[in-house]
């Protein structure tokens, strides 16, 4: 694992601590840093973090605090409290 990947992953386990701990701004900064981390190194980000971030205002979505998530005909949808959809197929 490289550097950059280990930063990232260690930054989405923050976020995930920081938005567990009710700290929205902190998580929302630490999806950011992980973002940009990935993007200047040229990574995909894990599936994983890509399914728990919201892509409009950048929030580690917790479904039942701030993200609602419903199923659908072959795929999930999840639902931000900024309003912004994302759909995902099972």
């Amino acid at each position: 694992m490289t550097i950059p990947e280990e930063r990232v992953a260690r930054l989405e386990s923050l976020a995930r601590e920081a938005a567990a701990a009710s700290n929205q701004e902190r998580a929302r900064e630490y999806v950011r840093l992980a973002r940009r981390v990935a993007e200047r190194n040229r990574l995909a980000l894990p599936r994983q973090f890509k399914r728990f971030t919201c892509d409009a205002c950048d929030s580690y979505l917790r479904p039942g605090a701030n993200a609602r998530v419903r199923t659908r005909d072959g795929h999930v949808v999840v639902t931000c409290d900024c309003g912004e959809q994302a759909r995902y197929p099972y």
